[in-house]
């Protein structure tokens, strides 16, 4: 009775997600455009163009930069939210909810309005620089800002979720340990340096695996703010893949690009489990 139950799910992840997956990889030893009935063999070529292609690196250290500051920087904010949040405060499930509605919130429309916020000269950003006397950049047309403006909208939309996940393990800590370190003196910030972060280990690898995931794959939020620009500063390996399968209609280029970012993604994921304890059962 559970298998007939579990076959409308397998089917639809069969179709949608499995399926798609295992056609990416070989359409990738193909050529073609979308339309033609035609798909000639080309082996190895797509991969060949796609490791002597600048624009493929630039990308991988466009989204390296990305990954790096919008996971660092949420998991550090979020840690610091779910810590004063864990006290007995009033209002407390207010600010869960205020922290993470932004994570629930549509990317294009953060995007979008995000957008309005960095304009250089009618953005409240730049408005409230200008009534302390300080100009503000053009946040998304400088080369110097544009991958930062963008990290700062990823980090924004992903500390509620950071919090969410060490608020829940921050509360599966038994508070015997914590009334042991007061008996022993030890202040607010001793008990999170020797009990807190090291019980919330396993969140942190969790969240920093699915971090860099995520971030590997960001594609809408930057499409709607920048598109790639300027000059490809933020042009993420989402928006290489789209340009080529999309704009240019090389579907066997874009595969291509699809299965080196699955690469990317799982020896990054390999590293992170295996060298900060994700395999050690002690």
């Amino acid at each position: 009775m559970a298998f007939i139950f579990l076959i409308p799910s397998v089917l639809i992840i069969g179709v949608f997600n499995i399926y798609p997956a295992l056609y990416s990889i070989v359409l990738s030893f193909f050529k073609w455009n979308g339309f033609s009935p035609k798909i000639p063999f080309v082996g190895l070529e797509n991969y060949r163009t796609l490791f002597t292609n600048p624009e493929f690196y630039n990308s991988i250290g466009v989204t390296i930069v990305y990954s790096l500051l919008v996971t660092i920087i949420s998991m550090g904010l979020g840690l610091l939210v779910a810590v004063a949040l864990d006290r007995d405060i009033k209002g407390k499930t207010l600010y869960r909810i205020l922290y993470f509605l932004p994570v629930v919130t549509p990317t294009v429309a953060s995007g979008i309005v995000w957008t309005y916020l960095f304009d250089p000269s009618q953005g409240i950003i730049n408005r409230t620089l200008a009534f302390f006397s300080i100009t503000g950049p053009s946040w998304l047309t400088d080369s110097s800002w544009a991958l930062l403006s963008v990290s700062i909208v990823g980090i924004w939309k992903r500390v509620g979720f950071c919090m969410i996940i060490y608020l829940a393990a921050l509360q599966g800590i038994s508070n015997s340990l914590y009334e042991a370190a007061e008996i022993d003196g030890a202040g607010d910030f001793k008990i999170l340096k020797s009990i807190k972060i090291p019980l919330l280990a396993p969140s942190t690898l969790f969240l920093s695996i699915t971090g860099f995931i995520d971030s590997f794959q960001i594609f809408d939020l930057v499409y709607v703010m920048t598109n790639g620009g300027p000059v490809d500063e933020t042009d993420v390996l989402g928006l290489f893949l789209y340009r080529n399968g999309f704009d240019y209609f090389k579907l066997g280029y874009s595969s291509a690009i699809a299965v080196a970012i699955f690469a990317i993604l799982f020896l990054l994921s390999f590293v992170q489990w295996k060298y900060t304890g994700g395999g050690d059962e002690n």
